[in-house]
């Protein structure tokens, strides 16, 4: 027998996922987080979930893992101490930015430092002309001169070497690279040119420093965790999940760790495409909810919305241009910080606020009695009524119901002059309404009409929430999925192996001829195809997807257009009837009178998905579909506390249908299905709630 598992590291919960490939049985565990050293949890976790299943480590074949890592360590700035090349003239050119400013009216603007000191990094005399023309030749001896005393007077790590125009060539940049990797053989080296080699070199550059910035701890991550697992018994696969809804092997994930932005989020929005495609919903919002944050994310015809660059580290949370710019394909999400562990509290003003600041594994919820004082959304959760404290992870994790209320009362319910119950209220009521604004923004700017979109939620917090987020988006439809608490784990055992690359290479539409095509992909198909062959992947199962970036001729920014491998003969019309339908759709009108232009080409290679079908969770026993119980829980309908019928998820057989209010309850999360609502189980045991 076969078993793989979904490893997905949280700000509070590590979550784990372990499935008979044979027979597609999963089983499902949960634990807190370890901050200190994430992998602690890791091999915890999967020792404890498989021996529970009664097998041994050595019968797993491979292990997704999916992890906050990078985020974190770029949101804490706990990265390496990085150096940087950059060609002479161009040494601020990370302080100055895009010259553009966020906010034209905030006097006190401020902006994301820069991952490199401008102490550590040096100027290299040399010019590379934008058509990859050499103007002046690099002293690579002085430059090493340079860098020894930077090496010694500052300790640095890692070295980004980002060198202008090296997009068309990069001979200087390898040639550096070489003589590092000769003198400084412990350095970590990132090339601009060689992971996201694309126009526009501050965009190029953020993402280089990025990457070296967080090299060496990821693969000192890495290292540690297949140490451990190897000493455990493990002798499969380790992959990697990246930013883009594919996987990566250990060594891809450690020459460009940067792709590992927005890992762990990734995963569940891409178990989101995967049940819309078996449930043949066409149109879907995937709303994911933890311990710390709540992520949203657009799936059109079973492939979520993907973007092509991103902000890390935003000084304010809403405003784009206020982090830093990083270009990298990832599946286009909005991320707020609400979640379980977001702390509650009175501003200025006198009102209630929650989050972005969490409480996350250490200390955690006052109800976890780990040392928390302040109130967070669990607290409120529990003081509610929805959340069991007999039975919170199966009722292995003690907890203190009676502190939680005491500490809401304390922080928000005296200081406005509310009960207890209201200020819980208040918590949570705020919580859904900053995830339904922020999802609305998202909505809007993607010209995408969410009432006409299904709901599925996943997550710890997820389906405690997700009935009145979805009543207040006018959505009609929510799916709640066996075990949707750990469902990101899941999504990591439906990726695929996959790796995209770009080249900028401008060229006028009208100049492309099949033979300049077929050179260009060829060149960028082995590239994505060398990553999957050597992660071994047969030649004939690789699937290739290309994307191109167009404009008309003068302007200064592109937009998508995708097309069909293998290209037809009708490749100019084709790419000329895309570009002006994305231009309409997002502009309004052509500009018939001006030529079009191709700026990057985009390739990505994919295996295919390693599942197939449902999984059938091991705890889900149909028996009876009568309540387990009855409690008292909060009803804002009614405001007040009203009985609530309790279901065990495990035992609803498909078909019934239940009426609200009800809480269903399973090991990972609750699901609070309001007086105006009314639920059923499918074929699948997913729970469908109908508002």
């Amino acid at each position: 027998m076969a078993f793989r598992i979904g490893v997905d590291i949280g700000g509070t919960f590590t979550d784990f996922v372990l499935v008979n490939d044979g027979s597609g049985v999963a089983s499902t565990y949960k634990q807190l987080t370890t901050p200190h050293d994430p992998s602690e949890a890791v091999i915890a976790g999967v020792l404890q979930i498989t021996a529970a299943a009664g097998i041994n480590l050595s019968d797993v074949t491979a292990i997704v893992h999916g992890t906050t890592l990078v985020t974190n360590a770029i949101i804490e700035r706990r990265g390496c101490r990085t150096g940087m090349l950059v060609t002479k003239g161009f040494k601020d050119s990370l302080d100055i930015g895009r010259e553009s400013r966020y906010d034209l009216y905030d006097l006190r603007l401020e902006y994301p430092e820069p991952l490199v000191t401008r102490q550590r990094r040096i100027e290299v005399d040399e010019r590379m002309l934008h058509d990859g023309t050499i103007l002046s030749a690099i002293d690579v001896a002085a430059v090493m001169q340079d860098l020894a005393a930077l090496v010694e007077a500052e300790a640095v790590e890692a070295i980004a070497v980002c060198l202008l125009h090296s997009y068309v060539n990069p001979a200087h940049e390898i040639a550096l690279r070489d003589a590092i990797q000769s003198r400084f053989p412990n350095l970590y080296v990132s090339l601009s040119s060689e992971g996201y080699p694309v126009i526009r070199e501050y965009e190029r550059w953020t993402t280089t420093t990025l990457n070296a910035y967080v090299q060496p701890l990821v693969d000192r991550y890495l290292n540690r965790l297949e140490l451990a697992l190897s000493s455990a018994g493990f002798a499969g696969g380790l992959f990697i999940m990246s930013s883009s809804g594919g996987t990566l092997v250990p060594a891809t994930a450690r020459q460009f760790p940067s792709r590992l932005l927005e890992s762990g989020p990734a995963a569940g929005i891409l178990m989101s495409a995967y049940h819309g495609g078996v449930l043949g919903i066409d149109h879907l919002l995937a709303f994911d909810m933890g311990g710390t944050t709540a992520k949203g994310a657009f799936v059109v015809g079973t492939r979520p919305l993907k973007k092509y660059e991103l902000e890390a580290a935003r000084v304010h949370e809403f405003k784009r241009g206020s982090g830093l710019v990083i270009n990298l394909p990832v599946i286009d999400m909005i991320e707020i910080g609400a979640g379980g562990g977001s702390i509650s509290r009175v501003d200025e003003r006198g009102l209630i606020r929650v989050g972005p600041r969490s409480a996350g594994a250490k200390p955690g919820p006052v109800a976890y009695g780990r040392g928390g004082e302040e109130p967070t959304l669990t607290d409120a959760n529990f003081t509610l009524g929805y959340l069991n404290p007999e039975f919170f992870l199966g009722g292995r994790m003690r907890i203190d119901r009676e502190a939680a209320a005491a500490a809401i009362s304390k922080t928000v319910g005296e200081p406005l002059d509310l009960d207890t119950a209201r200020a819980a209220w208040g918590i949570h009521e705020i919580i859904n309404e900053d995830v339904a604004g922020a999802f609305r923004t998202h909505a809007s700017e993607r010209g995408i009409d969410s009432r006409s979109c299904a709901m599925i939620a996943f997550g710890g917090s997820g389906p405690l929430h997700a009935v009145r987020v979805a009543r207040k988006l006018r959505i009609k439809r929510v799916v709640l999925p066996p075990a949707a608490g750990v469902m990101s784990a899941f999504g990591m055992l439906v990726s695929p192996l996959s790796f995209e690359a770009v080249r900028s290479h401008l060229l006028e539409l009208d100049a492309l001829t099949r033979e300049i095509w077929d050179t260009q992909i060829q060149i960028l198909r082995t590239e994505v195809s060398e990553v999957l062959l050597t992660a071994g992947v047969a030649e004939t199962d690789i699937t290739f997807s290309c994307v191109l970036d167009m404009r008309y001729q003068g302007q200064g920014y592109e937009i998508k257009v995708s097309l069909d491998l293998p290209a037809s003969d009708a490749l100019l019309d084709q790419l000329q009837a895309g570009f002006e339908k994305q231009y309409t759709r997002q502009f309004g009108l052509v500009l018939k009178d001006r030529p079009i232009e191709i700026a990057s080409w985009r390739l990505e290679a994919s295996a295919p998905s390693p599942a197939q079908g449902f999984f059938r969770v091991n705890s889900y026993v149909p028996g009876e579909a009568k309540p387990k119980a009855h409690r008292m829980a909060y009803e804002p309908d009614v405001g007040d506390f009203v009985p609530h019928a309790v279901y065990d998820r495990y035992s609803l057989p498909p078909g019934v249908r239940i009426s609200g209010p009800a809480l269903v309850e399973e090991l990972e999360s609750t699901t609070v299905i309001g007086s105006a609502a009314s639920a059923s189980v499918d074929d699948h045991f997913n729970l469908v709630v109908e508002i």
